[in-house]
């Protein structure tokens, strides 16, 4: 009791502090989340679920909006779990200060190199659906600076020069089309393109037009972007959706809570130009982009 009464102090004092402020509308926003937590047990969490549609169980009325079978939705909403309870670790294996923030962890490894933070993150989850399908062909990034650099040309030993914002592109290497080589494309994806490039070259999506796979964004260097990996609706057509993001430091993948919607969580509803609190960011607008 003494626990909560102290949490619910704090929560005052912050919002009567940081409330005119971005900064402090997350961190009120951080706290209040802790409360939260502490109050209430989630109530749409299937702890035996391996999967995120098997995890995450639908509030009343709601139903999974369909996709086909072996669409990049499916895939993701198919997306393999750790077990329940399971921590965000970062690429160093220590534990991330925050433990209560997520409800699953995806069965993505996190290389230890510390290359693999939040847009890096979701283009490995996208990267590996297509080469897993055999669309290796569509594989591909821009740089920050703009530059174009596919895994077709990397596979063919092609490697940039880069001197600045200018960047070219040589034949350096032997031809090697393996699953190790790919993952050292993606390194150098990871080093060179971020954040602010996927929003600078990828597809714009009003909100009444997301779908599962489309990415919440604030660009930026540093920015952030999170992904879509569920979808449901009621009746009425008004639509919920679950959120999962890689983090700086480079860290495990991990499915959100809503602390703004306890009743719902880890379900999310969206507003065109209206804020989006997550519990690690403060979006002032919902902007979405999309894969190609």
């Amino acid at each position: 009791m003494k626990k909560l009464v102290v949490l619910l102090i704090i929560v005052g004092i912050m919002f009567v502090v940081f409330q005119n402020t971005s900064k402090g509308k997350m961190l009120t926003h951080q706290v209040k989340g802790v409360v939260t937590h502490v109050i209430s047990k989630p109530s749409l969490i299937n702890e035996e679920g391996d999967s995120i549609v098997t995890r995450v169980l639908l509030p009343e009325g709601y139903t999974r909006v369909t996709y086909p079978n072996g669409s990049f939705e499916e895939y993701l909403r198919n997306y393999e779990l750790k077990p329940y309870g399971s921590k965000i670790i970062n690429y160093d294996e220590s534990e991330y200060f925050a433990q209560n923030w997520h409800d699953a962890i995806l069965e993505v490894p996190v290389p230890k190199n510390g290359l693999q933070q939040c847009a890096d993150a979701l283009m490995r989850i996208r990267s590996e659906y297509l080469w897993n399908n055999n669309r290796k062909a569509e594989i591909g990034f821009n740089f920050t600076s703009g530059h174009y650099c596919s895994w077709k040309k990397y596979a063919e030993g092609y490697r940039p020069k880069i001197r600045g914002n200018k960047v070219s592109f040589h034949k350096t290497a032997a031809t090697n089309h393996s699953k190790s080589n790919f993952y050292k494309y993606l390194n150098l994806i990871y080093t060179y393109a971020g954040t602010l490039s996927m929003y600078h070259e990828l597809k714009k999506v009003p909100v009444s037009e997301i779908k599962i796979g489309d990415m919440l964004v604030k660009p930026g260097s540093p920015g952030h972007i999170e992904i879509i990996v569920d979808e449901i609706k009621n009746e009425n057509g008004e639509k919920m959706y679950l959120l999962a993001q890689g983090n700086t430091p480079a860290q495990s993948v991990c499915l959100l809570k809503n602390f703004e919607e306890p009743e719902t969580s880890p379900w999310y509803k969206f507003e065109a130009e209206k804020p989006v609190y997550t519990p690690s960011y403060y979006f002032d607008e919902a902007k979405f982009v999309r894969f190609k």
